[in-house]
């Protein structure tokens, strides 16, 4: 279907191109009284043929019949085909040589840009694979020293003992857990038929609904909160987006070292949205670049936002991203 759809479009470009040359080829000749211009509008006519259309095929196609109608309409003697005349083979040849040079540097440079965006995509998944080892092999040799220590000195340990480390796989498998969403989010952003559904939601409920996530899964963690009172309403997949926000929340309760202030502020500044989050820690390192950062950054894009991170010169780090307000005129 996507092959038909193409090859409907292409035509409909080549018909398009050829119709509005040839009027544009009447009026200079009414105008100017002139067919000496005729010939170049329709060489221009098939180079965007050519460079607007896959393959060949089309860029020849167009080529004959402007080479047809030059001949037919706009040379003498007038609607009557003459290929004796120099001047026309020379404009059929020329027409000819810019279709066939025009397609081959067209599907040479097609075909680069395929190959460097499958290199782009291979980069990005040889980046995800380290970041999925890196931030799987911290919990699994956790919970697996864990588990041992229990099986090994079941007797020896006291109830407290057992707990702490009852405790301490728990958490470990809660991130497990984690780390599944966002592998499945980014599978779900990569996959080439991605169909992202954008609800408009209003600030406030996403803001209430991370909150009241964060709180529960981190309940001792303080969180100061900046954000507009206006009502505003962004395009997005909230739980796309609330995933967004908690992984950011999480990277710094679970590396921001030495930290005292977190915060999430939110800003306005024309029709974006900007969130950023900020905390007092030992800033980002690359080790810290796992597979949540990497969610977040695909999960962004994927709106047709902007994710970045940089360290504070105070100390810190600061996460943040925009996303679109709902455009109002629209939305009335």
């Amino acid at each position: 279907m996507d092959k038909l759809r193409q090859c409907v479009n292409d035509f409909l470009k080549t018909i398009l191109m050829l119709l509005a040359s040839f009027f544009i080829c009447l009026g200079v000749q009414k105008s100017f009284g002139t067919e000496h211009l005729i010939p170049a509008i329709f060489t221009v006519s098939v180079f965007l043929t050519t460079l607007f259309t896959h393959g060949y095929l089309y860029g020849v196609g167009a080529a004959l019949i402007s080479v047809l109608a030059v001949n037919y309409a706009f040379t003498f003697p007038y609607f009557k085909f003459n290929f004796t005349i120099p001047e026309n083979l020379f404009s059929a040849v020329i027409m000819l040589t810019v279709t066939i040079i025009t397609s081959a540097l067209t599907t040479k440079i097609r075909k680069h840009e395929k190959m460097m965006a499958e290199s782009e995509k291979e980069k990005m998944r040889a980046n995800l694979l380290r970041a999925i080892s890196h931030d799987l092999r911290t919990p699994l040799t956790t919970i697996y020293g864990s588990s041992s220590a229990m099986i090994e000195n079941y007797d020896k340990l006291t109830k407290e003992q057992h707990l702490e480390l009852i405790e301490g796989i728990r958490e470990d498998a809660d991130w497990l857990t984690h780390m599944v969403e966002n592998l499945l989010s980014v599978t779900r952003i990569d996959g080439e038929r991605l169909n992202l559904v954008k609800t408009p939601i209003v600030l406030e409920e996403l803001v209430d609904s991370v909150l009241v996530k964060f709180q529960k899964r981190y309940p001792k963690q303080a969180l100061e909160l900046d954000m507009p009172e206006e009502f505003i309403s962004i395009p997005m997949d909230p739980v796309l987006i609330e995933q967004v926000i908690m992984n950011l929340l999480e990277n710094a309760v679970k590396h921001a070292k030495g930290m005292t202030r977190l915060s999430l502020k939110i800003t306005t500044k024309e029709q974006k949205v900007l969130f950023k989050i900020e905390d007092d820690g030992v800033g980002f390192t690359q080790k810290h670049v796992g597979i949540g950062l990497t969610v977040c950054d695909t999960i962004v894009k994927a709106h047709g936002g902007e994710f970045t991170m940089k360290n504070r010169k105070t100390g810190g780090a600061i996460a943040q991203f925009t996303l679109d307000m709902e455009d109002e005129e629209e939305d009335e």
